[in-house]
C-alpha cells in the first residue's frame, strides 16, 4: 500500500521543482503502531503515526523514512555499522568517506556524521550546534543538533541520536528545511526514535 504525501502549496512548488532534477522514488507504507525492523538489522521501531519508507537506500545498513518527501523531512536510520564501514555508499573510491572505527566513542559520532555529509554531498557549510548525553536503545547515547546548507541552497536543521552496541553504531538522524518544516515535524521524529529497540 502506498500512501500519498500531504499536499500544501509550498510542498507542491518544491515537489514540482524536484521532479525536474530527480527520478520518481517508490515508497513503502509504514503503519502506525506496527513494529518493523529498520535497515535490515536487529533494530526495530513502532511508529506512532504512519510514515513512508523510500526505496532508495543511502547505504547497505541505512534507510530513509519521510512524512512529506525527503526534501521536506527525512529520518535516516544507520543500523549496525561495523568498524571499517562508512555510513553511506561511497560514490568514488578516490574520495573515500569517513569510516566507523573500533575506537570510535560516543563523542566522535557527530564528527563522523559531519564528515560523511560534507564529503557525500560536497557541501562546505555544516556545523554541530549542540550535544548532550541521552539514552537510545536502552544504552548510553549522544543526542546532537546541527545546521547545514545543502546543494539546493536551502538552509536545513538536523537532530540525531546515536549509540554504540558491541562495537556497532546505531544512529537515527532527522533533517528538514529550517523554515517551517523542522519545527513542524521534529516531534514526530522524536516520538519515532523513542520506540527504537534491539531484538
Amino acid at each position: 500500500m502506498i500512501k500519498a504525501f500531504k499536499s500544501t502549496p509550498l510542498i507542491a512548488v518544491l515537489a514540482g521543482s524536484l521532479m525536474l532534477i530527480t527520478p520518481a522514488v517508490a515508497n513503502d507504507y509504514r503503519e502506525a503502531n506496527v513494529p518493523v525492523a529498520v535497515a535490515k538489522s536487529a533494530m526495530t521501531v513502532k511508529p506512532t503515526r504512519a510514515w513512508n519508507k523510500l526505496s532508495i537506500r543511502p547505504g547497505k545498513n541505512a534507510e530513509v523514512w519521510t512524512l512529506d518527501g525527503d526534501a521536506l523531512n527525512g529520518v535516516t536510520f544507520y543500523s549496525g555499522i561495523v568498524a571499517g564501514s562508512s555510513l553511506m555508499k561511497e560514490r568514488n573510491k578516490r574520495e573515500p568517506l569517513p569510516k566507523m572505527r573500533k575506537d570510535t566513542l560516543l563523542v566522535d559520532i557527530p564528527e563522523l556524521l559531519e564528515g560523511t555529509v560534507r564529503s557525500y554531498n560536497k557541501i562546505a557549510i555544516f556545523s554541530v550546534t549542540g550535544s548532550e548525553p541521552t539514552k537510545f536503545l536502552g544504552r548510553d547515547a549522544i543526542r546532537f543538533n546541527y545546521a547545514f546548507t545543502d546543494n539546493d541552497q536551502l538552509p536545513r536543521l538536523g537532530e540525531a541520536v546515536g549509540t554504540i552496541v558491541d562495537g556497532k553504531l546505531y544512529l537515527a538522524t532527522f533533517e528538514a528545511p529550517r523554515l517551517h518544516y523542522f519545527a513542524r515535524t521534529v516531534d514526530d521524529y522524536r516520538a519515532l526514535v523513542s520506540t527504537a529497540s534491539l531484538k
